[in-house]
């Protein structure tokens, strides 16, 4: 009997296969950075056309403070707009699931909401709410809450009929369905509508705050720009996508810490 010699990684390349799929990203990350800064250098680009990272990263460190505090505003009308969100996209989602005729009569109804331009709504917002933060949360849950109420219904809608017909001949109710048999199978759909409605609450939390706001990322942008304070107005835009990228990532961990086989079952 013959045996083949399997040769085993070495401990360096076993560490590049376990971290490729973050390190790739950083690497290729910081290689359009170093190229960004060689061409600002290189073809003598103005600041405020397009300021170089270190620019970038001297005007934000400088301002580190005032940073910090836009951020946590924009971060409060994030958590609050997403919250409120999941809040209505649960039971609504639930109530499309389960009768025809609330689907038929609700669903237009969605559609238009997601018809209506937010920039455009925003405004009117603030002339019926004041101009406070009550817009911008309310803003921020119109951007989030459709494709989250889309997922959620799509897989509860996605259970194959025979599971339904096994629970159906084991006399269970249609809340028992819902919440024995829909429910489980819609883990992935609700978790992959979680983390696309958390990526698009912050950018309507900036849509908000570009509107009506006197803090925030997106007021910081707004009165960097109109001074010319166009590093500063670049690192308000990096701490936005840093922003969602974490919030992003904090919904992906939630699920393989609480449905592990969801997340396990998403990569097979």
């Amino acid at each position: 009997m013959s045996h083949i010699a399997t040769r085993k990684p070495s401990p360096l390349r076993r560490f590049w296969m376990r971290s490729q799929g973050t390190l790739l990203p950083v690497i290729t990350f910081l290689l359009v950075l170093l190229l960004w800064e060689i061409c600002v250098k290189v073809f003598s680009i103005p600041e405020f056309l397009l300021p170089a990272p270190s620019a970038i990263w001297v005007a934000t460190a400088e301002q580190a403070g005032l940073v910090w505090g836009h951020t946590l505003a924009t971060l409060r009308t994030v958590v609050l707009g997403y919250g409120l969100s999941i809040l209505i996209s649960l039971p609504l989602a639930f109530a499309l699931t389960s009768s025809r005729i609330v689907a038929n009569a609700v669903y237009p109804l969605l559609i238009l909401t997601q018809s209506i331009p937010k920039v455009a709504l925003a405004p009117i917002l603030v002339i019926a709410l004041g101009a406070n933060e009550l817009p911008r949360i309310i803003i921020t849950f119109l951007v989030a809450f459709f494709p989250l109420v889309v997922a959620i219904t799509t897989g509860l809608l996605s259970v194959p009929g025979d599971l339904i017909e096994l629970g159906r001949s084991y006399r269970a109710t249609r809340l028992q369905q819902m919440v024995q048999i829909r429910m489980p199978y819609a883990i992935p759909f609700i978790f992959s509508g979680l983390k696309t409605a958390v990526a698009l609450a912050v950018v309507g939390a900036v849509v908000g705050e570009f509107v009506t706001s006197d803090r925030g990322l997106g007021y910081l942008i707004q009165t960097s720009t109109a001074f010319f304070r166009m590093p500063l107005a670049f690192g308000a835009m990096l701490v936005l996508s840093l922003m969602g990228i974490v919030l992003f990532q904090i919904v992906a961990v939630a699920e393989k810490l609480l449905f592990p086989w969801s997340s396990q079952q998403q990569a097979d």
